[in-house]
């Protein structure tokens, strides 16, 4: 082979190779451009004054992901079509920095000590045990591997909030203050054991992040809705866990089988009592 044929031959490979990567860069999965929601902005809460809060109650709620309802919180387990589960856009902007992660979930909840790079990223690390056989024995040994934390453990919520009654807008009102992402336990032989709490996130910090966040409508393709709408306008199914009460106490710790659901059932009925008892028909 000549020098002139091996220029022509590099020159060829050459252009074939930009060409590919031009055609590549092109390829719309789609027919048209996502612009709305990667530019999209949440919506400022209506102003609040503390005069104008005439009833407050706190709440804590368990969001269970096995739910139908859910499921748009829960899928895909596997980014995909720029779709991400709830897990998913939290694990990410807590690895980048853009969210901030708040430790020992079950003792604070108040969002006093944020969690560190270092702890964030041994969170989403979990050390799971493999057997191997040994060539030499044939015998099965026991292999530490790192696995690493993904929306497929991820179950169940615990969201923070507060109900009020607003006397300048007549509206009985609620805001989100936290979530908790709560992972499954799983014994030796992969039984679910029960779910641990893992982190706590400022709601407010995260609601610019979630409105970026696009999550599956089953009516419409088009009509693409955020994790902010899914959870700013309550298109979701949960159950209470816990009211403020002086003993800090869950309901789980005062009542027990059916009369749990019962008591949640009755904390719900007291606020829409509350609410309704304002008006006069």
């Amino acid at each position: 082979m000549n020098m002139r044929t091996l220029k022509t031959l590099l020159a060829t490979l050459v252009l074939t190779a930009l060409a590919g990567g031009l055609f590549s860069q092109n390829i719309l999965d789609g027919v048209y451009i996502k612009e709305n929601t990667p530019a999209r902005k949440y919506i400022p809460y209506a102003p609040l004054r503390e005069a104008d809060v005439m009833y407050s109650k706190r709440i804590w709620r368990t969001v269970d992901l096995r739910e139908k309802i859910n499921h748009v919180l829960y899928y895909p387990i596997q980014p995909i079509n720029n779709r991400k589960s709830l897990f998913d856009v939290i694990k990410a902007n807590l690895l980048t920095g853009k969210l901030t992660a708040y430790g020992n979930p079950l003792l604070d909840d108040e969002f006093k000590v944020p969690m560190t790079k270092s702890e964030i990223e041994n969170m989403f690390t979990r050390v799971d045990t493999n057997y191997v056989e040994d060539i030499n024995t044939g015998q099965m040994i026991p292999t530490p591997v790192k696995m690493d934390v993904g929306s497929e453990s991820v179950k169940q919520y615990w969201i923070k909030e507060d109900w009020f009654f607003d006397r300048q807008r007549s509206v009985m009102d609620v805001r989100i203050i936290g979530i908790c992402p709560l992972k499954e336990n799983k014994g030796d032989n992969g039984e679910v054991r029960g779910y641990q709490p893992m982190f706590w996130i400022y709601y407010p910090e995260a609601r610019q992040l979630f409105a970026n966040a696009e999550v599956y409508n089953r009516q419409n393709d088009a009509e693409r809705r955020t994790l902010e709408d899914v959870i700013w306008k309550r298109q979701f199914g949960s159950y209470v866990h816990k009211e403020s009460n002086v003993y800090d106490r869950t309901i789980s710790e005062y009542k027990m089988g059916l009369e749990t659901l019962l008591e949640a059932e009755r904390v719900k009925q007291d606020l829409f009592t509350f609410e309704h008892d304002l008006w006069h028909f």
